[in-house]
């Protein structure tokens, strides 16, 4: 056994000398260490680009909207400033070329306009006014597992750094959501192998769920007509008879005040608020007209109900409506209504008493052909088929949303949501592989990924070039090479970054970004 002395040091004579010489060997040592650490351990990564946008975002605007206050972010894309690719300006910018739409309320902003001295202005009342200028924050930090992919198998929904297969120079991060001898198709926004659909693991569901209306933020100025072209007002209506009270004493809290077993409903409205279109805060709106439909769905809110209450939502999807409710005597059920307007049991459950005893959150989704009602936490699902066309295949329906309640109830906290929808085609006829008419299908050592900013995400989809291969060899095109991965995406460390004043260095991290990336689970 070896001990370590004072008989065991190298040593000059010379104290300053001996200091020196040990000091720089720890160096060299520590530097070997962290060399070693980086090349197979971990690696830090900053994200370029907004094409994994919400889940990671490259530089952006963080955005607070003028009227209603909800905060989103806005990708910054240096080309339409003049300036290089991936450049971080630091000084701060308008959005532009066309202002951002807030994802709750629609709002816009008035839409900038540069002048011949490089200045942005806007046109407000009738006057030329300078331009709201923001931040541009830098794109998220991240930690990557390095060789990973040497020991274990990549999993479906895992989020990987590769080197691109047609630029092996550059590094790319994307979901990966198809294996190899797998056979892909993306319909209507999901995932298909072999036929049957893919459901994401909850975590990842969780990450990917979008805001299409949040009732907790109400416009200061709703007059403006500047809400997707018109005037706001509340986007939930009622119909026929209800007796739902949307704005009595708190227009962030809904209440009814009925007797009788009676149904109230409100419904909403998506002509006058956000539309269901698979569309992004984070990108350009000038592209959201462009934007399929998407029919997987959330509501949630949190409920007060007294004796003999009940609440609930209905979504329809494909043209079938199905129901969520939770009654106050703690039953849950999953219904699906008749033609004839009646409605029928698929499941049902008692949930937790103390559910019932706390203000607990109520959720009632259509996702990934699947019925999920929550409340608290009490858990009820129901299958609707993983076939193509298990849910339905009248896809050109427009999906609607009703809240449901009898009795006497208070809501807080309402929203909808919408799922993460993968593009199979667009209006350019850019997407080449997987849609339901030309499946991929993966041969050994190769994976598909997608990234979750799909309408902005250069990924398997659009690739039309061989991948590049040693030995004149090629990869065919829209496959990611086994040989390619550089490892698994794992954690935000440090999102963005501000400064207090103008110090030339974003040294604060926002810490509500930080954060572990899920990925897939066996």
């Amino acid at each position: 056994m070896l001990h370590a002395s004072k008989d065991n040091l190298i040593t000059s004579g010379h104290k300053h000398i001996d200091a020196a010489y040990h000091n720089a060997e720890w160096l060299v040592t520590a530097f070997a260490s962290t060399l070693v650490f980086i090349i197979f351990v971990m690696q830090v990564y900053r994200i370029p680009t907004g094409s994994m946008a919400e889940t990671l975002r490259g530089a952006h605007f963080r955005v607070r909207c003028g009227q209603c206050g909800f905060r989103y972010d806005h990708d910054f894309i240096s080309e339409r400033y003049g300036m290089k690719n991936t450049a971080n300006p630091a000084k701060k910018m308008p959005i532009g070329p066309r202002s951002s739409r807030c994802p709750s309320c629609g709002y816009s902003e008035p839409k900038p306009i540069r002048s011949h001295d490089g200045q942005y202005f806007v046109y407000r009342n009738g006057k030329s006014v300078p331009a709201y200028a923001r931040t541009v924050f830098k794109g998220d930090q991240i930690f990557v597992l390095k060789s990973v992919y040497q020991f274990f198998k990549p999993r479906r929904w895992d989020v990987i750094v590769f080197k691109n297969p047609t630029e092996p120079q550059i590094n790319y991060i994307k979901r990966c959501v198809a294996l190899p001898g797998e056979r892909l198709q993306i319909i209507d926004g999901d995932i298909f192998i072999d036929s049957q659909i893919q459901r994401k693991p909850e975590k990842v569901q969780e990450e990917l769920w979008m805001t299409v209306y949040d009732n907790d933020y109400q416009p200061a100025r709703p007059d403006e007509a500047s809400f997707n072209g018109h005037p706001w007002k509340q986007p939930f209506e009622n119909t026929g008879v209800s007796k739902w009270e949307l704005s009595s004493t708190d227009p962030a809290v809904f209440e009814l005040d009925s007797q009788g077993e009676d149904i109230h409903g409100i419904q909403y409205n998506d002509r006058q608020g956000n539309d269901f279109k698979a569309t992004y805060a984070y990108d350009d709106p000038g592209s959201f007209s462009m934007m399929p439909v998407c029919s997987d769905l959330m509501v949630q809110y949190y409920p007060e109900m007294q004796a003999d209450s009940s609440t609930g939502a209905q979504i329809s999807k494909y043209g079938i409506a199905y129901l969520g409710w939770v009654h106050a005597d703690g039953m849950m059920a999953i219904e699906q209504q008749m033609t004839n307007g009646q409605s029928i049991p698929l499941v049902e459950r008692k949930c937790d008493p103390d559910d019932l005893s706390k203000l607990s959150r109520f959720r009632f989704a259509v996702v990934d052909q699947q019925l999920v009602l929550e409340f608290g936490s009490s858990k009820l699902t129901y299958d609707l088929g993983t076939d193509i066309d298990a849910a339905g295949t009248d896809r050109q329906i427009t999906p609607q949303v009703q809240i449901l309640g009898t009795g006497k109830l208070r809501l807080a906290h309402v929203g909808l949501y919408r799922d993460i929808y993968y593009l199979s085609s667009d209006e350019d006829n850019r997407v080449q592989h997987a849609s339901r008419d030309n499946p991929m299908t993966l041969k050994d050592d190769e994976f598909f990924a997608c990234g979750d900013n799909s309408p902005f995400s250069a990924d398997s989809r659009l690739w039309t070039k061989p991948g590049l291969a040693n030995n004149d060899k090629s990869y065919p095109a829209g496959v990611v090479p086994k040989d390619y991965l550089v490892g698994k995406a794992f954690f935000v460390h440090w999102p963005g970054g501000y400064r207090l004043k103008e110090e030339p260095i974003r040294w604060i991290p926002f810490p509500d970004g930080m954060k572990l990336i899920y990925g897939g689970k066996d």
